[in-house]
């Protein structure tokens, strides 16, 4: 796999880990009970973005480790991925 391959997956990787976190943890106005004038009660109290970054990061480079070494050693083959699928070439 070439750096730019590499860091393409690991960008969208990432991307699709955040939107996974990004609810973590999340209480409403309406939950703690201190509404804001003017907004949503369903907008968030805190968001901790800096915490869901930083969870984002972790989590995604496991993920992106993980299937580079499957990728790297051919632990998988796109015969086992149709086999395991039912198609045949």
């Amino acid at each position: 796999m070439s750096l730019t391959t590499a860091i393409a997956v690991y960008f969208i990787v990432w991307w699709t880990v955040l939107f996974a976190i990004l609810p973590w943890g999340v209480r409403s106005q309406h939950e703690s009970g201190a509404i804001s004038p003017g907004t949503d009660p369903g907008a968030p109290t805190t968001a901790r973005m800096g915490k869901k970054l930083l969870w984002t990061t972790l989590v995604s480079t496991g993920i992106f480790a993980v299937c580079a070494v499957i990728y790297s050693y051919r632990l998988v083959t796109l015969e086992d991925l149709m086999a395991l699928l039912g198609l045949t070439r």
